[in-house]
């Protein structure tokens, strides 16, 4: 199959591009590097022996896009490109209405007029926000985030669809990421945040590496084992793995559907700090701060419909992901800029 993937060079992108260069797949990436590096392609080559052709080009840009689907002719498409950090998005909230929804629009305009009508599109768990208990299912009830980023994703679910209804050619699949973390076994690809990071997991293991002084823990008080609140993380692989096999099942199948990808277990801040100190083997700094307005104590998927529907299921665990997460900081204390 020739899989077109937008934001290819970044974290969970590389991760999917390796997975379908590994199986065969020829691969197109398109990437303006704004939160990425080409340095990450590089490697993904060093490790499949295989390179994808990539093109470096805004989304946005409908002319060089629809040049690039001339040349390439695809059989599926899948989007990654966006912003997509919770905290950016409440600051600046205008440009990520703009730039979420203004790409995937140009994006769906260039598959239509190039009869590509196979996509696998990034979606979040962001999407449940505060509207149902944990754990999470997908026809759980009404959509709605707490954040802009989230609701570019719940928007942007709503258009699919409604393109989907509207034209029985389209197979898309809305994949609910949770808690993404861990690296390729190799270490020598991994996440690779610009500036200080948004999430736990990256933020610990700078600390790990020396780069961070300390982990804020936001709360301790919340109704959880530890007090600290829960979250399911999920090993980038298995998330690379999960969208392998939505592909899939897009191939024999019509319509448009929703699918949680995490492990359907949580881990509070306090047992990831923990698994990372034991991958490391160095203590990691904490410091116990006040909650974060919007902040849930436990967040986790259903995986059943994954499961039933893809036959896919997380594999790896906790200390798996602290470990890979561990040997890519270690190996790479500076990510990508690093390289040689």
């Amino acid at each position: 199959m020739r899989v077109l993937v937008t934001g290819g060079a970044g974290y969970i992108g590389s991760h999917t591009v390796l997975t379908l260069l590994e199986r065969g797949d020829d691969v197109i990436v398109v990437d303006n590097f704004a939160n990425s590096s080409p340095e990450s392609l590089e490697r993904v080559a060093r490790i499949t022996g295989r390179h994808a052709t990539v093109h470096r080009l805004d989304v946005a840009d409908r002319e060089a896009l629809d040049a690039v689907f001339a040349a390439e002719r695809p059989d599926a498409v899948i989007h990654f490109a966006g912003l997509k950090a919770v905290g950016e998005s409440v600051a600046q909230p205008l440009r990520y209405y703009s730039e979420n929804l203004g790409t995937t629009f140009s994006l769906l305009a260039a598959m239509d007029r190039h009869d590509v009508r196979t996509l696998v599109f990034s979606s979040s768990a962001t999407v449940y926000g505060d509207h149902q208990p944990a754990p999470y299912r997908e026809d759980g009830g009404l959509l709605g985030s707490t954040n802009p980023y989230g609701e570019t994703k719940v928007m942007l679910e709503r258009v699919l669809t409604d393109v989907a209804q509207a034209d029985p050619r389209w197979r898309i699949a809305l994949l609910r990421y949770f808690n993404p973390i861990g690296a390729h076994e190799s270490g020598l690809i991994g996440e690779d945040p610009r500036g200080i990071p948004n999430n736990l997991a990256p933020y610990v293991a700078q600390v790990a590496v020396g780069r961070l002084a300390e982990v804020g823990v936001f709360g301790d008080d919340y109704a959880t084992a530890d007090g600290t609140g829960e979250r399911d993380y999920i090993h980038v692989v298995d998330l690379a793995e999960g969208h392998v096999a939505a592909l899939e099942h897009l191939r024999d199948h019509e319509g448009v559907r929703a699918w949680n990808l995490g492990t359907g277990r949580a881990t509070s801040v306090l047992e990831l700090i923990a698994a990372f100190e034991a991958a490391s083997g160095r203590p990691i700094p904490s410091r116990v701060l006040p909650r974060r307005d919007g902040d849930l104590a436990q967040a986790w998927a259903d995986t059943t419909r994954a499961a039933e529907e893809l036959g896919w299921r997380a594999s790896r665990g906790i200390a798996e992901m602290a470990r890979d997460a561990w040997r890519w900081q270690s190996a790479n204390p500076n990510g990508y800029d690093a390289a040689s």
